[in-house]
C-alpha cells in the first residue's frame, strides 16, 4: 500500500486524507481484512496514533489522530460537544432542494433511537443525455454536506430517507443506479468525501481547518457526470 497523504502533522496531532475502501481501525464488522488506517500511519510516521473519531471505510477524506492520549481526549470531547465542524461532499441521485434541514432520528444497532440532524446545501446539478428506467435521462446533484449530530451512518440514511441516495452506497443506496454506474462507467466507489474539518486546537487552542482534496475517482465521476 502507498503511504497515506498527510495533511497536517504536528507534535499533537496529524490529520490524513483517508482513502476509500481502508477501515480506520480493527472492527467484528469486517474481518475481512489485515490492513488499517491507524496500523499504516503507525508504521509510517514511527509512533502510536490514536483516532479521534471514525469515517466509513467507503468514505474518504480528512481523517485526525491525536499523538497522545491526553489529546485524544481533548479532541474528543469537542467532537462528543459537538463543537466540531465537519463538511462533506456528494454526489446524489436526482435534483436536491437548494437548502435543506434533515431532522430525523434514527436507530443505531442495539436498538436506540436518537435524533439526527443533516444540513445540506446543493453546489450544482446536471440532467445527462442516459436513459434509466423509465426515464430518457438521468438527474444528478453534487451536494455540500453538514451534519450536526453523529450518529452511525447518518449522511448516508438521511440521503437515503429523502430520496437522494448517495451514488455507490450500499445498502443503503439505489441498486439500480449503482448498477449503472458499474456497467456503464466501471465506478463502484461511493461517492461520499469528508472535505472539512474544522475544530479548536488541543494545546495552543487556534483555531483549526483541515481540507482534503477528492479521490480521483471522485473527480471522474463529476467529469462524466457533467458537475464540474
Amino acid at each position: 500500500m502507498k503511504p497515506l497523504e498527510i495533511l497536517y502533522q504536528d507534535e499533537h496531532l496529524i490529520a490524513i486524507n483517508k482513502p476509500h475502501g481502508l477501515l480506520v481501525h480493527r472492527s467484528k464488522i469486517a474481518t475481512n481484512t489485515e490492513v488499517y488506517a491507524l496500523q499504516v500511519l503507525r508504521d509510517q510516521i514511527g509512533q502510536k496514533v490514536y483516532p479521534v473519531h471514525r469515517l466509513d471505510r467507503k468514505t474518504s477524506g480528512v481523517l485526525l489522530f491525536a499523538l497522545s492520549s491526553e489529546n485524544n481526549a481533548l479532541l474528543q470531547n469537542q467532537f462528543a460537544e459537538n463543537r466540531v465542524e465537519k463538511v462533506y461532499l456528494s454526489i446524489v441521485r436526482g435534483f436536491t432542494e437548494k437548502e435543506k434541514e434533515i431532522d430525523y432520528a434514527l436507530t443505531n444497532d442495539s436498538g436506540k433511537t436518537q435524533n439526527a440532524i443533516t444540513h445540506l446545501h446543493t453546489l450544482k446539478q446536471s440532467e445527462i443525455p442516459v436513459p434509466h428506467g423509465k426515464f430518457s435521462t438521468s438527474r444528478y446533484s453534487l451536494i455540500e454536506v453538514h451534519p450536526k449530530t453523529g450518529r452511525f451512518h447518518q449522511i448516508r440514511k438521511h440521503m437515503a430517507h429523502i430520496f437522494h441516495p448517495i451514488i455507490g452506497d450500499r445498502p443503503h443506496g439505489c441498486n439500480k443506479q449503482n448498477k449503472l454506474f458499474k456497467e456503464k462507467w466501471n465506478m463502484m466507489t461511493m461517492l461520499l468525501h469528508a472535505e472539512s474539518l474544522q475544530f479548536t486546537h488541543p494545546i495552543s487552542n487556534e483555531p483549526m481547518v483541515i481540507k482534503a482534496n477528492w479521490s480521483e475517482e471522485f473527480e471522474r465521476s463529476l467529469q462524466f457526470l457533467e458537475l464540474k
